[in-house]
């Protein structure tokens, strides 16, 4: 039951992620043809800077789980961690959004520590503090661009972007708050979400003496989140898109908490339409953004098909002795 269950979900993502595609191109109307050469005829110089730059946020992201997982205990051979972050890379591809991904290497890395909590733990501040980053940026980015973008569909984005992390803070950290929501949960109905919170509030508090950690965590996170613009500005200079590079510090850190919701089968269809969406503000015309989005999707499966293949030539090592981590 529960294998048809995640095949159906699959299925449905999936059939959300055409959706969203076709709807794009019909009311778009966009040509394919033209779409498809635009692509083609890219500058293959800054594709390629572009592709580098992202290499080099997929191992900053490494660097800071890889720093979380020191900080609880969790000391495991640079194989093995490599491995489970490969197969969080390549898995992220097929499951709702990049969340999936994160489940996946928890559950990996999980079964083969027995510190199940630990890394649970890692994993969900590895993710929050990309948020508070995205964040950071975002706020940092709109101030500096205020001149630029006065929109009500952005700043309604930001807003709701903030809002959502400060409720977040004050659940897990808040005592007082995470009390009063508890109470509220209550009901039967809401267990299971009582739970999550309940088993989240307790884990993230193996970090409560690890500030020294959190503060360089949250910085690596701060500068990833500006450097992942990069890649899509490179991408956008192929396509011959010339705007001012704040347009992306905003847009893209936006992009991303959106397509964080499990709705499209790795965000497909979803990210597509908010870069038209967003950079159709900064003069960019559908086609050209489009173009660009699908690039960026690109590097990401690419980079994914490159953690599935490091993933399954290492399964057999994680089955020998998956009770018993190595050290460093």
């Amino acid at each position: 039951m529960a294998k048809l269950k995640n095949i159906l979900s699959l299925l449905l993502r999936i059939s959300i992620s055409i959706l969203l595609l076709v709807l794009l191109f019909k009311f778009n109307k966009i040509d394919i043809k033209v779409l498809a050469d635009e692509i083609k005829n890219s500058d293959k110089f800054f594709l390629s800077v572009g592709f580098i730059v992202l290499s080099f946020i997929y191992f900053l992201g490494f660097l800071r789980w890889k720093m979380l997982l020191s900080a609880a205990g969790i000391n495991i051979s640079l194989k093995r961690l490599i491995s489970s972050f490969s197969g969080g890379v390549f898995f992220s591809i097929f499951l709702p959004s990049t969340i999936g991904g994160d489940l996946v290497r928890a559950a990996d890395l999980a079964g083969h520590t027995k510190k199940t909590k630990e890394v649970i733990a890692t994993v969900f501040l590895d993710r929050l503090s990309g948020y508070i980053g995205l964040v950071l940026v975002i706020l940092v980015s709109l101030f500096l661009g205020r001149n630029l973008i006065l929109d009500k569909v952005v700043l309604s984005s930001v807003s709701i972007i903030v809002i959502i992390l400060i409720l977040g803070l004050l659940v897990l950290f808040n005592n007082t708050i995470y009390l009063k929501i508890a109470k509220f949960l209550s009901s039967p109905g809401a267990g299971k979400i009582k739970a999550a919170i309940k088993n989240m509030h307790q884990e993230i508090h193996i970090f409560r003496n690890r500030k020294k950690t959190i503060a360089l965590n949250l910085l690596l996170s701060f500068f990833i989140q500006l450097v992942n613009p990069v890649c899509a500005y490179f991408i956008g200079l192929s396509l011959g898109i010339k705007i001012e590079f704040i347009y992306f510090l905003i847009f893209l850190p936006i992009i991303g908490a959106v397509t964080l919701l499990p709705i499209a089968l790795g965000g497909l269809g979803l990210r597509e339409g908010l870069f038209v969406l967003y950079f159709a503000k900064a003069g960019v015309i559908k086609q050209s953004a489009l173009a660009m989005s699908l690039l960026s999707f690109s590097f990401v499966v690419f980079y994914g098909a490159i953690g599935g293949l490091i993933y399954v030539l290492t399964v057999y090592n994680r089955r020998v002795q998956p009770d018993q981590p190595s050290v460093l």
